[in-house]
């Protein structure tokens, strides 16, 4: 069986305390998410809780963007968080996703990492598109969305 794993990493110059809101609550991704433009008229729907363990997401939008659900399954403040992140379109996948913050000299090291599993269409898929180069470029963009979020939180 052939799986992927995607990580990035960067530094916001911030405490975790600062940039952990803004991961918890799906409510706080249409602010940095490299994903929430790719389709402007993407039907949105949240449930269960407002933020951390129980928080969800579904999406559903053109071909780009495809639709899928997330759910905050473990929520450690300013610590870590784990998503459950379900793809339906265009392949159906099942991605645990990763975001840990550890406080570094000048801030916080933010880590964003998804974890899957090369199978069926996506194994067809992996042979011609590496994920790492696909979704690392998307996570590289969130990362620096998710730092100015932040900062014009704090001005």
């Amino acid at each position: 069986m052939s799986t992927f794993e995607v990580r990035r990493s960067s530094v916001i110059p911030a405490p975790a305390e600062a940039i952990f809101p803004f991961v918890n609550s799906f409510h706080e991704w249409n602010k940095w998410s490299p994903w929430e433009s790719v389709d402007p008229g993407m039907n949105r729907r949240y449930f269960g809780s407002e933020a951390g363990v129980g928080a969800g997401y579904e999406w559903s939008g053109n071909r780009k963007a495809g639709s899928g659900t997330m759910e905050i399954v473990e929520s450690d403040p300013s610590s870590r968080i784990k998503i459950r992140l379900q793809f339906t379109k265009p392949f159906k996948a099942l991605n645990p996703t990763t975001f840990t913050f550890t406080p570094v000299p000048g801030g916080t090291e933010v880590s964003w990492i998804m974890n899957g599993e090369n199978k069926g269409l996506t194994k067809v898929f992996a042979l011609f598109m590496n994920m790492d180069k696909m979704v690392g470029s998307d996570f590289e963009r969130g990362l620096e969305s998710l730092a100015a979020a932040v900062s014009a939180s704090r001005n």
